[in-house]
């Protein structure tokens, strides 16, 4: 396969595929509790992918075996079974927007922890619209379906948790194939979620004769198409294309994610939720061009050797 048809096609996988696990948890959560959810998505994911590279893993460092651990950890665990909990009462179109705002959270990080990634002043004013755009969203929901604002706390815990799992993968340079690294992360997260799903009382209370097949059919949905395709095809994008164009994801993901929720779903979507999504969008827009313009000034350099990072660059 050409090198341009793998390009669109991993495109394709993260602007499709992920954008509609949305809409695969919130069927999925309709007989699978949260954390057993993402811990079979994760978990059966990367085992799949680890038997996919098992001829790699004895030449991986133990530095990097601690690193992608930990990433696993931040992504799987604080973003994707957060994710999951909150989407129990929080519509996926609503989740999708909210997670949404991951690059801000990437450069609040910066501005707080200042580092070898200076953030422009262009670039913070971008989150003045982007936080409004949040509270927007989680002001309308909480007034329309009735419900706490609490899930929308979960859901920027779980965008905090993703962008704290790309400030820690930055400084990793890649020492094993996309797939390798992929299958630690998630047999690492998908792990642990096991252990808070059994901690919890999710899988001593779980009758696998009571899951629907609809249930069914989003989990295995997640597992090929979530963390395989999707998260394999992530990974190779962030060692061939430029990262600010694949960080483009975060704002095509919640069009995806609300169109599913609304049309398939039925699920209520607002004038007001459509400014703040449109505010959010706009503010990861400002940013994207703000870094890649920060990338071509930093390229033109002599010797650049230090490249941006994106979510789950390990």
């Amino acid at each position: 396969m050409s090198r341009r048809l793998l390009v669109i096609g991993s495109f394709a996988a993260i602007y499709l595929l992920w954008g509609s696990t949305y809409f695969a948890i919130t069927l999925g959560l309709k007989s699978i509790p949260p954390f057993l959810l993402m811990a079979l998505r994760s978990l059966c994911g990367g085992i799949l992918l680890l038997a996919m590279s098992a001829g790699e893993v004895a030449n991986l460092s133990a530095q990097a075996w601690i690193r992608a651990s930990l990433c696993g950890l931040l992504f799987f665990v604080g973003c994707h079974g957060v994710l999951a909990f909150a989407q129990q009462s929080v519509p996926s179109g609503v989740a999708a927007i909210v997670l949404a705002t991951i690059p801000f959270w990437i450069l609040l990080i910066d501005v707080l922890f200042p580092g070898d990634q200076r953030p422009k002043p262009f670039a913070l004013l971008a989150l003045v619209p982007g936080f409004f755009g949040v509270g927007l969203v989680a002001w309308q929901n909480v007034e329309q379906a009735g419900i706490s604002i609490l899930p929308v706390v979960w859901l920027l815990a779980a965008a905090l948790s993703w962008s704290a799992g790309t400030i820690l993968s930055r400084s990793m340079s890649s020492q094993a194939s996309a797939i390798l690294l992929s299958g630690i992360q998630l047999s690492i997260g998908g792990t642990v979620l096991f252990a808070i799903s059994w901690l919890t009382g999710e899988i001593g209370n779980f009758r696998p004769s009571e899951v629907s097949l609809t249930s069914l059919a989003a989990a295995l949905w997640l597992i090929i198409a979530g963390s395989v395709i999707g998260f394999v095809a992530y990974n190779w994008l962030l060692e061939n294309v430029s990262t600010s164009l694949v960080s483009t994801y975060t704002f095509v993901n919640p069009v995806i994610a609300v169109l599913l929720g609304t049309l398939v779903l039925s699920e209520p979507f607002s004038r007001l939720m459509l400014l703040g999504a449109g505010l959010v969008i706009v503010s990861v827009i400002v940013i994207w061009l703000a870094e890649r313009a920060t990338s071509r000034r930093t390229n033109d350099r002599p010797n650049p050797g230090i490249g941006h990072l994106s979510p789950n660059k390990t």
